[in-house]
């Protein structure tokens, strides 16, 4: 069990782990851990998948950071040659060489101190990554025999080697030799019998991991640049490998490092079988004993005990196997290449870019509903595959120039061309840098959910009609609001987060009555609300056969840090995209929105999007109550000067907010927001001209953030559009979710007005003078807003 070198490796690999820390985080790799909760303390024995040298180092340092242990890591022996001190430092930080004597029953040995091991079952780089031969089956490419092969099986031979050796060590126990159980201990290098026992009875487990890469780059990069210089005349082979790992290591890329199912060994011992261990183990001694077990051995026994111990090595390297393929983040670049190959094999050689999208979309969508299937956020996040329908996806637009850069891939008007060099054969060390859309397409082929989502997508394309397509879309908003609270739900966020006292759902609504009238309503709320704040009257309108969308603004019902990062443009974006949903199934719309939700609705409406038929705009604000808001451009500006120093948050970035519904506001206020707000109410002001659509303006007498003025300030400005205003009398702001002074019906009485006729409706403008305009009401009492420096309820 001693190994033939120095193999002492606490002061090394602590140094290593130390420095891989500081260099990490200047790194370009964006590492993404997926792991369950005990998987890495219960693990012994770790097996990654090998696309990229540099990979082998990760995980020795992700481990040791989650459980303190030291691992030990196969490497080529070719590394071990040359320099003494670098040698020592492979050993130091773990590493020991393949073909190291002894080197199975060593590893073993680790285990059984506390180590972890890690193999490459691959036994190298599988650069092409076509791990599926035409058969189907799970084979590795050899470059040496230049054919398809079974992966190694070293760790199926560690793990069953060892269990073994536990029972046996635990036999041995029970038999109360302590002699030999002394033995063992001293050759471990453990500190007692205790330790020993203790070792034997935990169970052996096999982790299956897998590493995934993206995007893949084949652009130069400074360690390409460098090595030329230093090296003139280097072999193709390196400067491929300098390329792609040059750009994963310094360019953004994501490794998704993803750790499947514990594996025990689990070997089913038939009868016989445990009469040949039980002979066999009064002559077993050590680790190496057992390791030497073979076929030709002379003794019967030892022959017959390696087939049994071979035949489920074979079993359990194909279970792990599979695991390792099974557990793929499945990427953009995977399904576009699979889609890609698909379509050459129907005999399609071009493709309208359009058709494209849509039916790489579609294939997002069907892969979403496999639960096996592991995604990355490019076909997880809408926030970044929601734009391929309007032809805007960066990731998309990335892939295909990746394509076009290594001549695969082509554009010609509103055509993507599919050229020849796809289909041809590349060499092993040459197929990353020559063709990377087969690399992505062979990397995806275990994952057999990614050849259904595709076929599905091409077969079911044109049964996917404007209403389905409404429905999947629909289903992104959904999904962006859960991954915003998964963004912003950490620790970082937690102090902020844990304040926040909102328990209604903050997700959008979609409802559709059986038998829905053609004219639909879209809801927006406001700002530091969400969906909740119009839900129960979406129901009511519903309930009347009204198709109902409930927005949900972008920042809003997920966390005030999400806020902090949104723009007036991105509210404005959730607005266009709900919009556009709710046009698909209905005839015409009318956007209802409340406070910041009726200014956005009145943006919009300037833009004279299809099918609209009004606006009811409930509270909007054109001045507000809180003067301290004059100082937000100057605090926000403070506080993007103290962003820009590390570790400085800023000088005001939250003030407290005591909402009107606590159940549906943040109770705090991202000073960038109030900023967004302001810019939000001059874009309105300066729109309202182009307004056209038929408007109804509703506001409360008393309104305590809105200045009520602002609803005939805002008529002022509809010089185009037919309008009509209705004060309530109230000293709330939410009139229309507490349904304050008839809100509701007032603008269920404007929405069945439109409903009733094909045409504009041509509505009487209000009064000018506000004694015509407002209620007479009795003076109403209300809190003043705090006077901080910058304050504001909900609106």
């Amino acid at each position: 069990m001693e190994p033939p070198l120095d193999f002492e490796i606490k002061p090394t690999y602590d140094w290593g782990v130390r420095a891989f820390s500081v260099v990490k985080n200047r790194l370009g790799v964006n590492i993404r851990f997926h792991h369950d909760e005990g998987q890495i303390e219960s693990g012994q024995i770790f097996l990654f998948n090998h696309f990229a040298r540099f990979e082998t180092v990760i995980p020795q340092y992700l481990i040791h950071r989650q459980t303190g242990a030291y691992c030990r890591c196969v490497a080529t022996h070719e590394l071990f040659k040359g320099s003494d001190s670098f040698t020592k430092l492979l050993l130091g930080v773990g590493a020991v060489p393949n073909n190291m004597p002894g080197l199975l029953p060593f590893l073993a040995a680790e285990i059984l101190r506390g180590r972890k091991v890690i193999v490459f079952p691959e036994g190298g780089q599988v650069k092409d990554r076509r791990v599926v031969n035409e058969k189907g089956q799970i084979r590795v490419y050899s470059p040496t025999a230049q054919e398809m092969r079974k992966h190694h099986k070293g760790a199926a031979v560690i793990a069953l080697t060892l269990e073994i050796f536990k029972k046996r060590i635990l036999s041995v126990h029970e038999a109360g030799d302590q002699e030999r159980i002394d033995r063992w201990v001293k050759a471990l290098e453990l500190e007692d019998a205790g330790a020993l026992i203790e070792a034997a009875q935990k169970p052996t487990y096999i982790v299956p991991a897998n590493i995934t890469f993206f995007p893949l780059r084949i652009s130069d990069n400074i360690l390409r640049r460098s090595a030329d210089f230093f090296a003139k005349g280097m072999k193709q082979r390196y400067i491929e490998e300098l390329v792609i790992e040059g750009n994963i290591l310094f360019k953004n890329t994501d490794m998704d490092i993803r750790l499947g199912n514990l594996i025990p060994p689990n070997v089913v011992w038939r009868w016989w079988d445990r009469l040949l261990l039980a002979r066999m183990f009064n002559r077993i001694d050590s680790l190496e004993d057992l390791f030497a077990l073979r076929r030709e051995s002379g003794l019967w026994v030892d022959r017959l005990v390696s087939m049994c111990v071979s035949r489920e090595t074979d079993r359990l390297r194909d279970i792990y196997m599979k695991e390792i393929y099974s557990n793929i983040t499945i990427n953009l670049g995977h399904l576009a290449s699979q889609l890609i190959l698909h379509l050459i094999e129907t005999g399609q050689k071009e493709v309208v870019q359009a058709e494209f999208h849509r039916l790489l979309y579609l294939a997002i969508k069907s892969l979403q509903e496999d639960k096996r299937v592991h995604l990355h956020p490019t076909i997880a996040d809408p926030a970044r595959y929601g734009g391929l329908l309007d032809g805007g996806c960066a990731d998309l637009d990335a892939f295909f120039k990746l394509g076009g850069d290594a001549e695969l891939l082509g554009q010609a008007d509103d055509r993507y061309l599919f050229l020849p060099k796809l289909l041809e054969e590349q060499g092993f060390h040459k197929v990353r840098l020559e063709n990377p859309i087969l690399v992505y397409a062979n990397e995806a082929t275990p994952v057999r959910g990614v050849h259904r989502a595709v076929r599905a997508a091409c077969k079911d394309a044109q049964r996917v009609d404007a209403a389905a397509l409404a429905l999947l879309r629909f289903d992104d908003e959904l999904r962006d609001a859960e991954a915003r609270r998964a963004d912003y739900g950490d620790e970082r966020y937690q102090e902020i987060n844990e304040k926040q006292t909102a328990g209604q759902s903050g997700d959008p609504f979609f409802l559709l009555p059986k038998e829905k009238k053609s004219l639909g309503v879209l809801l927006i709320h406001g700002f530091l609300a969400s969906p909740a704040e119009v839900r129960g009257f979406g129901h009511q309108l519903a309930a009347q056969d009204y198709p109902v969308l409930g927005v949900r603004l972008a920042g809003h019902g997920t966390s005030p840090w999400d806020l902090r990062e949104r723009s007036w443009n991105d509210w404005l974006d959730s607005v266009r995209r709900s919009y556009d949903i709710l046009k698909s199934i209905c005839d015409r719309v009318v956007m209802v929105g409340f406070s910041t939700g009726g200014a956005l609705a009145l943006i919009h409406a300037a833009s004279k999007p299809s099918g609209l038929a009004g606006v009811a705009s409930v509270a909007a604000p054109y001045k507000l109550r809180n003067k301290n808001l004059v100082f937000v451009p100057l605090v926000h500006g403070v506080n993007r000067l103290a962003s820009w120093v590390p570790t400085v948050e800023g000088v005001m970035p939250f003030r407290p907010n005591k909402p009107e519904n606590p159940d549906i506001n943040y109770r705090h206020i991202p000073v960038r927001g109030l900023y967004e707000l302001r810019l939000t109410i001059d874009e309105m002001i300066r729109l309202l001209p182009e307004v056209t659509c038929p408007t109804l303006l509703v506001q409360g007498s008393d309104d305590p953030v809105v200045e009520p003025k602002s609803a005939k300030l805002i008529q002022a400005k509809l010089k185009k559009a037919p309008s009509s205003l209705a004060f309530v009398p109230s000293d709330r702001h939410g009139i229309l979710h507490g349904d304050v002074g008839e809100t509701r019906h007032r603008v269920e009485s404007f929405l069945n007005e439109l409903a009733s006729e094909n045409d504009p409706v041509e509505m009487e403008v209000a009064p000018a003078s506000p004694e015509a305009a407002e209620p007479q009401v009795p003076p109403h009492q209300h809190e003043d807003l705090p006077r901080a420096a910058v304050q504001l309820g909900p609106t």
